[in-house]
């Protein structure tokens, strides 16, 4: 793992100076602490507003930014406006990456940065994942992948660090919440967002609201269901208020790309 980190360091070195794409997550708040430690003031934070991302994520970005002295530059972009999008194909992820990721690239470009990079991880190539593709055409770097760094290895070394999102939930864009097929809408985001904040104030950990029309599938880790249950009266309520008819809790529990396992029927 220390191993890693080390050729993780010699490869941002390498690269003279660095902006990362950064959302506020685990994954990318690692990769911008340890290219600070690398590149000081040659470093940038680029971090995306957008209706497909929860609310608070920019609001973390931020703060870690400001507390690590980290330049950032905080760009708006209206995923719904990208062609193909929000009818919400099987390659959505390819589409809206191919547009936002390209204007980070434009952006790192125009501060005259030599090298764009982005958090994802060795695990990642394991799922269902169409964005990396998009990534890999623009010429976006992949430090973490690179090097072989593990989602568990980056939170355990994160932890070490001192970061404050060493054991955040993880967290996606909410488009991942739709089915392929179902139209997105920011209606739709907004009810989705408001509904994960809403469970993770009540106590409940990593959490997905996987939408389905209008019915709710939560997914948490099992070993929050007891939570769930005992409080699922204030918790229809709430979500019924937020604009969903049907609020349903998924007994295999939390798992990353649940709606991957659609593909096949598409």
């Amino acid at each position: 793992m220390h191993a890693k980190l080390d050729r993780l360091k010699d490869l941002i070195g390498s690269y003279g100076s660095l902006a990362v794409a950064f959302s506020g997550g685990v994954d990318s708040a690692f990769l911008l602490k340890a290219a600070s430690e690398v590149l000081g003031d040659k470093l940038l934070a680029i971090t995306v507003s957008a209706p497909v991302f929860p609310a608070g994520e920019g609001t973390l970005a931020s703060s870690f930014c400001r507390e690590n002295n980290i330049r950032q530059r905080v760009e708006e972009f209206d995923v719904l406006q990208i062609a193909g999008f929000t009818s919400n194909p099987s390659n959505r992820c390819y589409i809206c990456k191919r547009a936002l990721f390209g204007r980070i690239m434009e952006i790192g470009e125009e501060e005259g940065i030599a090298v764009i990079a982005e958090g994802t991880n060795a695990d990642d190539a394991t799922d269902y994942r169409p964005g990396i593709k998009a990534l890999e055409e623009l010429g976006m770097a992949s430090p973490l992948k690179e090097v072989g760094l593990t989602k568990q290895e980056i939170r355990n070394l994160s932890k070490e660090m001192g970061l404050c999102t060493w054991n955040n939930p993880s967290h996606a864009c909410l488009a991942t919440r739709f089915p392929y097929g179902e139209e997105i809408t920011a209606e739709k985001l907004q009810m989705i967002d408001d509904a994960e904040e809403y469970l993770r104030d009540a106590g409940v950990g990593q959490v997905r609201v996987r939408i389905h029309d209008r019915m709710a599938r939560i997914e948490v880790m099992p070993g929050d269901f007891d939570k769930i249950l005992k409080n699922k009266d204030t918790i229809y309520a709430s979500l019924e208020a937020i604009g969903f008819t049907y609020v349903s809790l998924d007994l295999k529990g939390y798992r990353t790309g649940s709606m991957n396992e659609t593909l096949g029927n598409i």
